[in-house]
């Protein structure tokens, strides 16, 4: 499979560069006479473009989708969608001093060692520009996700730099998250996260945290063995999302610190649909298949590597030098990176469910 496509029965392939003309994606295995909402996912591109506020790149983009093909009057066909967004604010020659040194923690080296050749103009396929593409497939898959049954994804952030959040995953809902301006719906954590951020600018650094994630409504039954399990599937789908260095679902880590006595999710209530568990740090998924309890996962996101200050490097010689950026870049990529976590979800699960439901059809 090429590195820039992922699915099996909902295949999304996407395509740009930072720089270039624009980035899109093109979905096939999208079920025919699904009423798609371009409005809709206008909206979540909304969410995700820069320029929102002081906590982002100053870089103005409308990210104004378009429709190529795929759909006719407004239902979708069930040949390939394809969807493009146009770089309106792309500026390559700001980029030209790093022709020739390897930013630090970047991907220029890699790409180089990779290829031969790399987009120095902001990072290329790199960039997480190309996240543009991610977010307009997962929207496209919550609405088709929504004419399957009642799911909810709702993601947020947990942990920036050293504030922890106290959300209750069962009733956390995307209101309250878009409610504060870093994504975080517990409101006296999110008031130390803006200080952290502020501290992280004034000190010309950035920081990380962590994004969490709830699904909700999904039914039992999703996920392959053995090497497809569906936790293994959205493992893989988080840890493509630029600048994402962990993924844990359930109790994730700390689980290590338990028994088996304390660990086990005792079984309470069985339905056709779904297991009631008395707990759930399984995180909704057991043996690599859903149980129908929430799917709950956590990613982390290391720090930006773009620093405002001059950076010992080498360049494309291996002679030491220094890099000092001046274009423009997030101080913390979190608050922008929930709804791609969510996007990213959506995109896989929506994946699983039209292969479960093949196979569910054909026994």
């Amino acid at each position: 499979m090429p590195g820039s496509s992922m699915g099996q029965a909902f295949r999304v392939t996407t395509f740009g560069e930072s720089h270039g003309g624009g980035l899109g994606v093109v979905i096939d295995g999208c079920p025919p006479g699904v009423v798609l909402d371009v409005s809709a996912i206008q909206a979540a591109l909304h969410r995700r473009r820069p320029g929102q506020s002081k906590w982002t790149t100053s870089r103005q983009e409308p990210d104004e989708v378009r429709c190529l093909s795929g759909m006719f009057e407004g239902e979708t066909l069930g040949t390939p969608l394809c969807f493009v967004v146009d770089n309106k604010d792309a500026d390559p020659e700001a980029y030209r001093a790093w022709k020739e040194v390897y930013r630090p923690s970047h991907g220029d080296y890699t790409y180089e060692a990779k290829y031969g050749r790399r987009a120095w103009a902001g990072g290329g396929r790199a960039s997480a520009r190309e996240t543009v593409a991610r977010v307009i497939a997962g929207d496209v898959a919550r609405q088709v996700l929504t004419t399957l049954g009642s799911v909810d994804v709702v993601a947020w952030v947990d942990r920036l730099h050293e504030v922890v959040a106290r959300v209750d995953v069962e009733t956390v809902s995307l209101e309250a998250v878009e409610a504060s301006e870093l994504r975080c719906p517990d409101e006296a954590a999110s008031a130390q996260m803006v200080e952290a951020v502020s501290a992280a600018m004034e000190a010309r650094d950035t920081v990380g945290g962590v994004i969490s994630c709830v699904l909700r409504g999904v039914p039992a039954g999703l996920g392959e063995p053995v090497f497809d399990k569906l936790d293994a599937s959205l493992a893989a789908a988080m840890m493509s999302i630029p600048a994402t260095k962990g993924f844990e679902v359930g109790s994730g880590f700390g689980g290590t610190r338990m028994k088996g006595s304390e660990h086990n999710d005792r079984f309470v209530e069985l339905s056709e649909q779904r297991a009631v568990t008395q707990t759930n740090r399984s995180g909704g998924i057991q043996a690599g298949i859903s149980n129908g309890m929430p799917i709950v996962f956590s990613v982390a996101f290391k720090p930006v590597s773009t620093l405002p200050v001059a950076q010992a490097t080498v360049n494309r010689s291996g002679e030491s030098t220094t890099v000092d950026p001046k274009g423009r870049h997030d101080p913390c990529v979190l608050p922008r990176a929930v709804p791609i976590v969510e996007a990213m979800a959506n995109i896989v699960l929506l994946d699983h469910w039209l292969r479960w439901r093949g196979q569910v059809g054909s026994n």
